[in-house]
């Protein structure tokens, strides 16, 4: 199993190759991983955005008057089932 700072910089490194610029947020509980997404984006951008989204434990797009984020989270600890 991969530690949740390396599947970060995995998926940092894999946006950046992507063509996007993320910011990286440690937290306590979290990784947290943030992109700008530009209105010039690509179909075929949009959808290496959202499988590579996919590998994160929760992801979210806000969209409002100033742009689009997309962000990533990465857990630290496995929740108990």
């Amino acid at each position: 199993m991969c530690s949740t700072e390396a599947r970060a910089h995995e998926l940092v490194a894999r946006l950046t190759a992507a063509g996007f610029t993320p910011r990286l947020q440690d937290h306590v509980d979290r990784i947290a991983i943030a992109v700008e997404v530009p209105v010039s984006a690509s179909s075929a951008s949009w959808q290496e955005l959202f499988r590579l989204l996919g590998t994160a434990d929760e992801w979210g797009l806000d969209c409002n008057a100033s742009g689009r984020t997309a962000r990533a989270a990465l857990q630290k600890k496995t929740p108990a089932t």
